[in-house]
């Protein structure tokens, strides 16, 4: 039986394309790189940083990414109010229901913790989440199981009592990884086909049908 629900942030609970698509943009005219597209951009979310900065900018010399890290986050706050992100339909109501019903929340993402807690601050859903893990918190980001044992660990569960929530063949891949269940959200940055190919166990169109 389901107890903890483990959320991605970026595609799953806000839109956010927009904002971090402007950013890589921003940051490789500023670093005088080749611009890439949207959907480049949109392929690589759910990567940590540096995976992110690897993926888009090959020519990058490994030593040189954390000076790209601190660009570009520079880049991300100068950009933030401009392209403010928004909660997807549905999720605030979501998230208060199922905290009433006595579910524990969490969120695994690849952004760095504080990014993410000023976000939820922001939004008005801080307070549904017991538990919030950044990129910053894991010393290996999705695909790889480890953001999800560690909530698992952190917060006394099994993995079976656990619903892994994304976006991202990525997301679906964490959670499979660690034993949990897996359900794909389609209005993301990815779609029903590529979350079904990653192993989902179910995929939803609207926050709302977490409900049933």
């Amino acid at each position: 039986m389901i107890k903890l629900y483990i959320f991605d942030f970026d595609g799953t609970l806000a839109d956010t394309n927009r904002l971090i698509v402007e950013t890589n943009q921003e940051l490789a005219r500023q670093m005088q790189y080749p611009v890439p597209t949207p959907e480049q951009i949109t392929a690589v979310i759910g990567l940590p940083m540096a995976g992110c900065i690897r993926t888009l900018f090959p020519g990058v010399q490994e030593e040189e990414i954390p000076a790209w890290a601190v660009k570009c986050r520079e880049v991300f706050y100068s950009l933030k109010d401009k392209y403010l992100p928004v909660l997807f339909p549905h999720v605030k109501e979501t998230l208060a229901v199922l905290h009433e019903k006595g579910y524990v929340l969490t969120v695994a993402s690849s952004r760095s913790n504080q990014s993410l807690n000023e976000f939820l601050q922001e939004m008005g859903v801080a307070q549904y989440f017991s538990y919030v893990l950044g990129g910053d918190n894991v010393s290996k980001a999705k695909p790889d199981p480890e953001p999800v044992l560690k909530t698992l660990r952190e917060l006394g569960y099994q993995a079976d009592e656990a619903l892994v929530v994304g976006d991202m063949p990525v997301d679906i891949r964490m959670g499979a990884g660690a034993g949990a269940r897996t359900c794909g959200v389609s209005y993301g940055n990815s779609n029903r086909a590529e979350l079904l190919a990653a192993g989902a166990d179910s995929v939803i169109d609207d926050f709302a049908q977490l409900l049933k």
